[in-house]
């Protein structure tokens, strides 16, 4: 047992000089710096986000405790800004997701999250692409990266390139041939007849590797089924507004137009917990405040989550966030 960091000391000055270019961007930009809960009674409802449950404990000894968890993303509650009229605003903070954990995961990791009013996901990348331009720029390991335009391709277009299918016009049982052919195994528990989970199988062992190689790349305008929070645009086939960066196979951000229709979401919510139902996962409660907030206008916006601890990775060209942040899991 070891009472020292993971992280250098000047892998941690790095960190702080990241940090601080980070503020002096937004600031110059007009954006407003927030702060919002960590310890939320309800949060994102996501098959695959299992968020860290926590109890408090009013005063009172005959107090009942309360169901409460840790957040995943400060999402939410930024929304509930917003729909209050705080113009754009970013924050840099905290998430937690359970059973997460490996070279590019912790269960707690520092996120970068900014909401833009009045922008689509395309300005958004642009902007995204200066930030993380910027932030490389000054880092031992970024210059080349941050001289280099970045690339924009559709994720129809990166399944194409990379394995000769439009994800969109396949069905189970040829990505299971595919997958099969290209020697991914599925993993326990599996569910052969969600195209999703195929998609993601083979986007994790197969497409996300060769992204972001020569230069950074965002993959952009996703299968409607992996919206999330995303707007659907009526295309043919239909395709949500959303995108993910990377560079040198990290996904680094993910990023939406965002939905503002509040029975939508809603829809999108009870499906996801008919999803956790079927995988043997407990149901998470749906965030009526957030709700409420897109009945009460949220405006039209683009948002974006960017993980602070895979930029400062790509920075020092690090192969693990343990090398990046003072005390991982293991030793906090």
């Amino acid at each position: 047992m070891s009472f020292e960091p993971t992280a250098s000391v000047p892998a941690l000055k790095e960190r702080a000089r990241i940090l601080g270019a980070i503020r002096e961007f937004f600031a110059a930009r007009g954006v407003l710096e927030v702060e919002t809960p960590l310890l939320c009674a309800a949060g994102a409802v996501d098959a695959h986000l299992d968020p860290i449950p926590a109890e408090y404990r009013p005063p009172g000894l005959r107090s009942a405790p309360e169901r409460r968890f840790l957040v995943t993303s400060p999402e939410h509650s930024m929304k509930r800004l917003l729909a209050a009229g705080s113009g754009p605003i970013y924050q840099i903070t905290r998430a937690f997701r359970d059973g997460e954990r490996g070279r590019l995961h912790n269960p707690e990791f520092t996120i970068l999250e900014w909401y833009r009013p009045g922008w689509e996901h395309h300005a958004l990348m642009d902007e995204v692409e200066a930030l993380v331009a910027c932030v490389l720029r000054g880092a031992p390991a970024g210059g080349r990266i941050a001289a280099a335009p970045f690339e924009r391709v559709t994720y129809a277009q990166a399944f194409l390139d990379a394995l000769g299918i439009h994800p969109q016009r396949v069905r189970p049982a040829d990505l299971s041939r595919l997958a099969g052919l290209e020697g991914v195994p599925p993993p326990p528990g599996f569910d052969a007849e969600d195209v999703d989970a195929w998609l993601n199988l083979l986007l994790a062992a197969r497409v996300e590797p060769g992204l972001g190689t020569e230069r950074p790349t965002f993959l952009f305008d996703y299968p409607p089924s992996q919206a999330a929070l995303a707007r659907v645009r009526q295309d043919d086939p239909p395709v949500a507004e959303r995108f993910e960066l990377y560079v040198r196979g990290v996904e680094l951000a993910n990023g939406y137009h965002e939905l503002l229709d509040a029975g939508e979401q809603e829809h999108r919510y009870v499906e996801a917990n008919a999803k956790r139902r079927a995988q043997g996962k407990p149901e998470l409660p749906i965030d009526r405040r957030f709700l409420e907030a897109l009945r009460a206008g949220l405006p039209s916006c683009a948002g974006v989550a960017l993980g602070l601890d895979r930029l400062v990775l790509v920075a020092l060209d690090s192969r693990s966030i343990d090398d990046v942040i003072a005390f991982p899991h293991e030793r906090a």
